[in-house]
């Protein structure tokens, strides 16, 4: 016959694997999602920059231009499409893009600062993050507030 005792602490074991095997997932699950978060959260914006320059290599510098919220029909006040074209345009140092990296992107208040090697230099640029309109820098790093 058995006794009640026989089964004590059968079910202890149980649940401490069933409180591991949580813990482990939970811990899984904010780790991944930690990475996941620090790794993507300027996605956008080095895909706007990688979009930019890869126009550049094309030669598309109106399609470059636009990126910037300008049109040849409308341009920007502070930043002509002739000046464009004397940045980043067929005689400018960067007419010859072989290669690129984007070494950087650092949250900016409303924006990201996405520093990038152009092979001959680096170059920072601003993504505005509600309508990813590229501009200049016009900081290295971001000012403390």
């Amino acid at each position: 016959m058995a006794s009640y005792l026989d089964q004590y602490g059968a079910g202890h074991e149980q649940r401490a694997k069933r409180n591991k095997l949580i813990l482990i997932v939970v811990l899984t699950v904010i780790i991944g999602g930690g990475a996941l978060y620090f790794g993507l959260r300027n996605y956008r914006q080095k895909s706007r920059i990688k979009e930019f320059v890869e126009l550049l290599q094309k030669h598309d510098y109106t399609s470059a231009y636009s990126l910037w919220g300008c049109t040849e029909s409308k341009p920007c006040k502070d930043y002509a499409y002739d000046r464009f074209l004397s940045d980043w345009g067929p005689k400018s140092q960067y007419s010859q893009i072989a290669s690129y990296s984007i070494t950087r992107a650092r949250a900016c208040g409303s924006g990201v600062i996405v520093s990038v090697d152009l092979g001959q230099r680096e170059e920072r640029f601003w993504v505005e993050g509600s309508d990813m309109v590229i501009g200049y820098s016009p900081w290295s790093v971001c000012p403390a507030r």
